[in-house]
């Protein structure tokens, strides 16, 4: 079939289609039919919407706003439930890693998003339906459009069942060993980490540094690498090895 709001657009696989991998019967579903539409097939800008003959012709963009603030929330919710002994920074951590464009873009597909999309033929003929961005954007949308269509359960389900293989896999990045010290310390309430210099040998080409980290209420520690930085890396790891943390580098 072909959709409407532009001449010439390309023809697009019928959004009912979408609504029923969806899993949600929309009571209104030009709602649908917006957050699958570019905003090039009605020339729009980045206002997102003009007067046409009486009628307002909205792309995606609106639709995408809402559903970025909706995904965000429901994610959050979802994290605190599964993790309720995680900290605030590692839940943050988790939070990024499943809402950013990537991940959006890999859900879009398992619906096969691409094939609903309303493009103009300028954005079909350069690749649009397989687009990271224009799938990550059109995959806010349609959980915008959800929510407008059926408040927050039906995106609950759809994010949940959607999500769930990359919750799973949502484990925080490892830390640099200087960061996950100054974490450790101030999750004690104790002052931030200090390093000094120790000595520095070695030639110009091969230098050698041996720097000593303090932390109040822990042995000072000294590690050793060819660069400064180095040293307070490996300083700080033996530091948090000492107290009985692990970090990767």
């Amino acid at each position: 079939m072909t959709e409407p709001g532009g001449a010439g657009a390309p023809e697009t696989a019928d959004p009912r289609e979408l609504a029923a991998a969806l899993g949600h019967a929309f009571a209104d579903p030009a709602l649908l039919r917006e957050a699958v539409t570019h905003p090039s097939v009605m020339g729009l800008d980045r206002t997102g919407s003009r007067d046409r003959g009486g009628e307002v012709a909205c792309g995606y963009e609106r639709l995408e706003f809402l559903g970025d603030r909706v995904l965000g929330l429901v994610i959050a919710d979802w994290l605190v439930e599964q993790y309720p002994r995680e900290k605030e920074g590692a839940l943050a951590k988790r939070h990024a890693s499943l809402v950013r464009r990537e991940t959006l873009a890999r859900v879009a597909r398992t619906v096969d998003l691409g094939r609903y999309m309303v493009l103009s033929p300028a954005e079909d003929a350069g690749g649009g339906r397989a687009n990271p961005t224009i799938l990550a954007d059109a995959c806010e949308a349609v959980i915008g459009a959800l929510y407008r269509d059926g408040g927050l359960e039906p995106c609950r389900s759809f994010i949940r069942r959607h999500w769930h293989e990359w919750l799973e896999r949502s484990v925080p990045p490892p830390m640099d060993p200087k960061t996950a010290l100054q974490e450790w310390a101030q999750g004690r309430g104790r002052p931030l980490p200090v390093y000094e210099l120790v000595e520095q040998s070695g030639s110009a080409h091969a230098p050698m540094f041996r720097v000593r980290v303090l932390v109040a209420g822990s042995d000072p520690v000294i590690g050793s690498g060819t660069s400064k930085r180095a040293a307070e890396k490996e300083a700080a790891r033996l530091l948090l090895r000492q107290a009985g943390v692990m970090v990767d580098d």
